[in-house]
């Protein structure tokens, strides 16, 4: 009776364990929910395209004219070369009409180098504007691309967590199921052994209690 007290015990036991296990299992694999698994599969088939996209096509986008000539102005005039040039021209066209070695077409306050100044930081500002938004469009198209990736990343490895998680679960009630199964059969043993042991005693009792009788008969004979 012992013995099937402590087996139901032990699956009992063995069951609630696989319960509680199994109700941890589920929620760790629902973690992941149906938003984040969709926007999992939408990242995956976006990287997928891109990888397929040839490098060449990625380094070399189709530009308009616009935005060449913006591109080239703005790299121009960002440069220690047109800085120079322009330094130059200006200490030129000054010290002319100051020294007036030549006649003076532009005599100070140099009304006509301020008006063309004027008109060159008035073209040149929304070239460079147009560049600058152009350069801040592909920033931002990168940033993008890096938050994608790093979502990706992020949901990939909370999904390896999951599955690690699951594996040591299952492994969990593997080796619970095991350590019953062994509970068991020991007990099976136990029993089987103290079976034989009651059976041994069983047929000893008559052989003692013949000798009993014999050693009682012989003494009543000698006395």
């Amino acid at each position: 009776m012992e013995t099937s007290l402590g087996s139901a015990r032990s699956g009992s036991g063995y069951g609630l364990a696989k319960g509680i296990l199994g109700r941890t299992m589920s929620s760790a694999l629902h973690e992941l929910h149906e938003a984040e698994t969709k926007l999992l599969a939408d990242l995956r088939a976006l990287r997928r395209k891109q990888r397929e996209i040839s490098p060449d096509a990625k380094a070399a986008p189709q530009l308009t004219i616009g935005q060449r000539i913006a591109d080239q102005v703005a790299a121009t005039m960002g440069s220690w070369t047109f800085i120079i040039i322009q330094s130059a021209l200006l200490f030129v066209w000054i010290v002319l009409n100051v020294t007036a070695f030549i006649q003076k077409w532009d005599p100070y306050p140099f009304i006509l180098l301020n008006l063309a100044l004027s008109f060159q930081a008035a073209y040149a500002a929304p070239f460079i504007m147009m560049s600058q938004n152009r350069q801040q469009d592909i920033d931002r198209k990168e940033a993008e691309n890096d938050h994608q990736i790093n979502i990706k990343a992020e949901l990939e490895i909370e999904l390896l967590h999951q599955k690690i998680d699951s594996l040591r679960e299952n492994e969990v009630l593997m080796l619970t199921k095991t350590i019953n199964d062994l509970t068991e059969l020991l007990q099976r043993e136990s029993k089987a052994a103290h079976e034989k042991r009651q059976a041994d005693s069983a047929v000893k009792a008559p052989a003692r209690a013949g000798s009993s009788r014999a050693r009682k008969k012989t003494g009543a004979d000698e006395g």
